[in-house]
């Protein structure tokens, strides 16, 4: 079988996957809520698509019941995985989505037990976030199993996407996450800073509540996890002031005026700007006697690597390769997945 249901497809980055599918010889159903938005491209691409909101419960289940898996694209992911993560344990239908929000993995890791007695897989995170950091962790910990400190990072030379823009205004002034004893523990937006070299010499780079925070602990066990990501100075001094401006910047009007100047954008990325970006990420874990181990992953443009991965696993998912209950990317596919992708570098530093 090569179908399976797309949830969000008119957005950038499903937009950008569905394309690749169809490349693949896959052959999506697309969906969403704005059939003005989803009918032209499923009819330029000879798709079947259907339209239906996630406050109706029937029509979840009716789109889920004849597909074994379904794609989630439709972020923020906070509002919308929760929807269908249940309408997939009714139904018995393999979850995936491209979340990069902690949240959002805690809440889906809570669901492992129904997810295994349903014999399905709950895999958030098929984009880059969180496969190639999370395979990173993966290949730092098997280098060094005694670990207890895990830091990652990235540096993304290239512009985000309406989606993701919006998802960043909807989680300013939340402060930042770390992990701490295996406990997820708040601190400060941009709470620690330090110089990374992520092979084009050392750059300046500050912690954030990326994805891995989450998904880290349960790939590698792993009890202490800081990410970092690497900015330009106007951005990281923004994070420091989001510390002062938490209520105000979740006011609904600042949010609703932030959205609406984000629509003003563009969707995203240009194909050539895709093409000529590149993804960086660095990781290094420790342990309490002092060894360490590090290395580094050179990876396509953010947004094309989300389309490739994603329609992998698509593609595993739809071939029986799976695992029932939650899972992360390392788990069900190993540490070196991330390699199987054109265009993937990794080295190991010592």
């Amino acid at each position: 079988m090569s179908s399976f249901l797309l949830y969000g497809a008119s957005g950038y980055t499903g937009e950008l996957i569905t394309r690749l599918a169809t490349q693949s010889g896959l052959t999506p159903i697309l969906a969403g809520r704005n059939a003005q938005k989803i009918a032209p491209l499923a009819t330029e691409l000879g798709l079947e698509y259907c339209i239906f909101t996630l406050d109706d419960t029937a029509a979840i289940d009716e789109a889920l019941a004849d597909v074994p898996v379904v794609l989630n694209c439709a972020g923020p992911f906070s509002q919308t995985a929760k929807l269908i993560v249940a309408g997939c344990l009714r139904t018995n239908t393999h979850y995936l989505d491209i979340t990069g929000e902690v949240a959002v993995f805690e809440a889906i890791a809570a669901q492992n037990f129904p997810a295994q007695t349903a014999g399905i897989m709950l895999l958030p995170g098929v984009g880059f976030d969180v496969v190639p950091s999370d395979c990173l962790a993966a290949h730092l910990k098997a280098r060094l199993p005694t670990a207890t400190q895990l830091t990652l990072a990235f540096q993304a030379l290239g512009r985000i996407s309406r989606g993701t823009a919006t998802t960043m205004v909807e989680a300013q002034g939340k402060g930042g996450l770390v992990r701490r004893s295996g406990v997820l523990t708040s601190v400060p937006a941009a709470w620690k800073t330090r110089m990374i070299d992520f092979g084009q010499g050392a750059v300046t780079a500050v912690t954030i509540p990326w994805g891995d925070v989450s998904t880290a602990f349960y790939s590698t066990a792993i009890p202490n996890i800081e990410v970092y990501a690497a900015f330009p100075a106007s951005i990281r001094m923004g994070m420091v002031a989001t510390r002062y401006l938490s209520g105000l910047l979740s006011l609904p009007p600042v949010q609703n005026l932030q959205k609406r100047l984000i629509q003003n954008q563009l969707p995203g990325p240009t194909d050539t700007e895709r093409t000529q970006g590149k993804s960086l990420l660095w990781g290094e874990v420790a342990d309490d006697s002092g060894k360490t181990a590090a290395s580094r992953l050179q990876c396509p443009e953010g947004y094309t690597l989300t389309a490739m991965t994603a329609v992998e696993i698509v593609s595993r998912v739809l071939a029986g390769q799976f695992l029932p209950g939650f899972q992360t990317p390392s788990l069900v596919y190993g540490a070196d997945f991330i390699l199987d992708f054109e265009g993937v570098v990794r080295e190991d530093l010592d």
